[in-house]
């Protein structure tokens, strides 16, 4: 860890953090209130996934639903119109799209094969956005001199790196230049996140061992064949699954490498001397 104690934390010049946890809990919130009220500089995994790693990938998927309109794909073969993908910080809806939902076509699912291939993409482009943290650490200072750095994770990072592993690559990477903070929603959360997630569904990733016990198990205690899956009732279902997966590993990550804060006093974050609070906290705590 590169902060020891609460006093380390305080006295630092240059405070370096890793927020990570279920999506809901507050990341993305209080990195922005870190990056619009002090002298912070946020980095989204999700935005760096959807831009740079998977990209070129959702366009092509928003120009192959455009190609079958025979308007817009002769304005397409022309190169008179472009489509891109505006991805926001709080707005990770085109990569969400291009993840999709395995099940019946007719109601927006995607075949299984495919959903489990999009998966296999997107493991591989969050350890390489995770891995560019340490990149964008070293361009924060060297070209906008901000000494204070917030990583705002994706959910899924616990998928792509083994908790109980101390050696982990990704992990032990990162935790040399960056305090991991888990912000812990406990199991009372879990109703209020599936509420949250069926409103504004957020990218979801699985393990592939994981993924395919779920559909296996959602096909059997549904009775339901893979064509006639209803893909918003899977998609919240595992979601459910996964969260209840994903805490034990959750704690282990903050035991090895970090921090653990609960979501309650995340909450009552206002400034940034909250979140300096809260960390401090912590790390006494530890």
């Amino acid at each position: 860890m590169i902060y020891k104690t609460a006093n380390d934390w305080n006295q630092s010049k240059s405070k370096r953090v890793m927020l990570f946890g279920m999506s809901g809990l507050g990341k993305t919130h209080i990195s922005q209130i870190l990056r619009d009220q002090g002298s912070w500089f946020h980095y989204s995994v999700d935005y760096r996934i959807g831009t740079r790693y998977m990209g070129e990938h959702i366009a092509d998927n928003f120009k192959k639903e455009a190609m079958r309109n025979p308007f817009l794909a002769e304005l397409l073969r022309s190169d008179a119109i472009y489509i891109a993908a505006n991805m926001k910080f709080s707005d990770l809806s085109p990569l969400s799209t291009y993840l999709g939902k395995p099940g019946d076509t007719s109601k927006g699912g995607i075949a299984f094969d495919e959903y489990l291939r999009r998966q296999r993409l997107h493991r591989d482009a969050e350890i390489n956005a995770m891995k560019d943290t340490v990149h964008f650490i070293h361009r924060a200072k060297e070209l906008y001199d901000y000494d204070n750095f917030v990583c705002d994770t994706s959910g899924s990072v616990v998928e792509v790196v083994d908790p109980n592993d101390k050696n982990d690559p990704v992990m032990s990477l990162l935790s040399d230049h960056v305090l991991p903070i888990w912000i812990d929603g406990g199991s009372g959360h879990t109703d209020v996140l599936v509420e949250r997630f069926a409103k504004a569904p957020k990218p979801m990733y699985y393990q592939e061992d994981f993924l395919l016990d779920c559909w296996e198990n959602y096909l059997s205690e549904k009775s339901v064949a893979p064509v006639d899956v209803n893909p918003d009732d899977f998609i919240l279902w595992g979601y459910q699954k996964l969260l209840e997966n994903r805490l034990p590993r959750y704690a282990q990550i903050a035991k090895n490498w970090g921090v653990r804060v609960d979501a309650k006093d995340i909450a009552n974050v206002h400034n940034c001397e909250d979140f300096s609070a809260v960390v401090s906290a912590a790390l006494e705590a530890r």
